[in-house]
């Protein structure tokens, strides 16, 4: 492989253990933020976009969390301003992250007739949940991994 950043770059984005890392990282995630959508919409009637909006803020905190201290624990500095940059940083990549997964979620419940009936509970807000999330991931692990925490880029 070549010296180039780009091909630094490409490298470190193309680890199958950071990725297997990030993935699992998202797993819990997704587990948190569909617990959440699942209590607030099947237990209490939330709407599912307010329910959605709820469990997604705390899905990015402790993803953040894991990432900076596993996933991504060797990149970048330690001092508590460059945390906080790619804190900032983590929240505006997953804007776009949440961008495609609320245009998902919405899609599915809304231009679609589907419900799933369980013990007599429509759990269709939870399952649409998860497919967002799974399509979200992909422009998350890009972007996090090229933006957040610049991997590969010295």
């Amino acid at each position: 492989m070549s010296n180039d950043p780009l091909s630094a770059r490409l490298g470190a984005l193309l680890s199958t253990v950071r990725f297997g890392k990030f993935a699992s990282v998202g797993a819990a995630g997704a587990t948190v933020e569909t617990l959440i959508v699942t209590v607030l919409t099947v237990l209490f009637g939330v709407y599912g976009l307010f329910a959605k909006a709820v469990g997604t803020e705390a899905s990015i905190t402790l993803m953040f969390l894991l990432n900076e201290h596993w996933t991504f624990a060797t990149e970048g500095r330690e001092d508590r301003r460059s945390l906080l940059g790619r804190f900032v940083r983590s929240h505006l990549v997953r804007a776009a992250g949440l961008t495609v997964a609320f245009l998902v979620f919405a899609a599915l419940l809304e231009l679609t007739d589907v419900t799933l009936f369980v013990s007599g509970e429509d759990f269709w807000p939870p399952v649409a949940n998860l497919i967002s999330i799974a399509v979200a991931m992909w422009v998350n692990y890009v972007a996090e991994s090229l933006f957040t925490w610049q991997v590969g880029a010295e």
